[in-house]
């Protein structure tokens, strides 16, 4: 038996030893790394990690720790790293959110602002300086000679001194041409019933885009004036300018009428293009001790968003005082204020249709003085009717509200609504 000096190897023949060391050693000699000798007896030790031998067992020890803190290092980085990614997420999460509501606090005072504009409180001046800024731009656009601006200045300084509208946007006259169009024409009419007489007013340079609640009031106590069962509460009173209306409504709530309303409004109208509405409107009558109600037809009552209970409500207001069946019926009642959402107009009568149908005769304040004084001609044609007439199909707005007078209020009636008015409710139909 021959046995191999570098493996121990044993072998039975001298071929076979040489085949040995040919195939084993010779192909896969083992050179140390260290000293370059093959059968180095050197003991070796690899490094699990990467690989390196080593010749020493605690070198070997060290060289893993090495990597064991060389990991614990990048990990620590991972985590610092993760938590200034987090950090990052969250600062540009609140600069998103500081954005966000920067945006939506420029949006609510927009919006804010827009309303305040709509509904004249945006302290940009009253009627007084809404006129003669408008005077001003229709001189310099050469429509208003100087000398017509100061003389029409001046006559706005007298009306705003005396409290009085200087008459100058009024036409009256058209109740008494209605009635003689009535009594000769207008064929396919049953029966029409019309208001006490009334003066149409008109917004002008000083209150265009928002007066025409108090126009309107102007039209209502413009035919009180002239009915005698109102003397005792008008005496000694004309048709106020706007700005005095602005005063007497601020008196008003002086009085205790309506504070919520007046809280809404800042408990300020003079100096402003504040709009009023039906509530104001109650308010102010009231405190003159008028008798009214409001009337509320919140919601459509017929098909296609219409208001037939309106047209039927209005109709028994005027008919009321019905005796016989003439063709035409005047009323000793008063107008009534009719407000819908951006808007109010006045009526002051209502048709019967030779086909039972209803329409209204409506006084819009933004028809201008010239329009309304072709209903005055002898001539009256249907046509010139257009512009009054509104039958159902025609008012669609959500909702309409009403102010109608009924009467004169005594000194305890009037406290009474004065204490209900803390809480404003109007009638609602349906």
């Amino acid at each position: 038996m021959l046995s191999c000096d570098i493996c121990g190897e044993t072998v039975t023949s001298e071929p076979d030893m040489k085949s040995h060391l040919l195939i084993v050693h010779m192909e896969n000699e083992v050179i140390c790394p260290f000293c370059k000798l093959s059968g180095c007896d050197q003991p070796l030790y690899d490094c699990p990690m990467c690989g390196l031998i080593c010749t020493n067992y605690h070198i070997l020890q060290e060289h893993v720790d090495l990597h064991l803190e060389e990991s614990s290092f990048a990990q620590g980085m991972d985590r610092v790293q993760c938590s200034g990614d987090l950090e990052l997420a969250h600062q540009l999460q609140q600069e998103e959110d500081r954005k966000r509501r920067s945006e939506e606090s420029r949006q609510e005072m927009e919006e804010f602002q827009k309303l305040q504009r709509q509904y004249g409180l945006d302290n940009s001046g009253g009627y007084k300086q809404q006129q003669l800024r408008n005077m001003e731009t229709e001189v310099n656009r050469g429509r208003m000679h100087p000398s017509e601006f100061h003389r029409r200045k001046a006559d706005m300084m007298e009306s705003l001194a005396m409290g009085i509208d200087d008459g100058k946007t009024k036409t009256s006259g058209i109740m008494e041409a209605l009635y003689r169009y009535y009594q000769n024409a207008a064929t396919d009419v049953r029966r029409v019933w019309l208001s006490a007489v009334v003066d149409h007013f008109h917004s002008s340079f000083g209150d265009k885009g928002w007066g025409c609640g108090y126009r309107n009031f102007q039209m209502l106590l413009s035919s009180l004036l002239q009915n005698d069962a109102y003397d005792d509460c008008l005496k000694g009173m004309s048709v106020p300018c706007i700005p005095k209306i602005q005063s007497m409504i601020e008196d008003a709530w002086k009085e205790g009428f309506d504070p919520q309303g007046a809280s809404q409004l800042n408990n300020r109208l003079q100096g402003t293009k504040a709009w009023i509405g039906a509530c104001e409107v109650y308010t102010l009558l009231t405190s003159l001790r008028i008798k009214c109600r409001i009337v509320d037809f919140h919601k459509s009552t017929g098909p296609l968003g219409t208001h037939p209970r309106l047209f039927e409500w209005i109709l028994s207001y005027y008919s009321s005082e019905r005796e016989g069946s003439p063709k035409v019926m005047c009323t000793s009642k008063p107008p009534i204020y009719l407000q819908h959402q951006g808007h109010s107009r006045t009526v002051v009568g209502i048709e019967e249709r030779k086909n039972r149908t209803l329409c209204l005769l409506i006084f819009d304040p933004g028809c201008p003085s010239q329009d309304m004084q072709k209903l005055l001609k002898q001539d009256l044609e249907a046509s010139s009717l257009k512009q009054l007439r509104k039958f159902v199909g025609n008012l669609k707005h959500k909702q309409y509200q009403i102010v109608a007078v009924e009467g004169v209020l005594s000194s305890e009636e009037t406290a009474a609504r004065r204490q209900d008015s803390q809480i404003f409710t109007a009638e609602k139909i349906p």
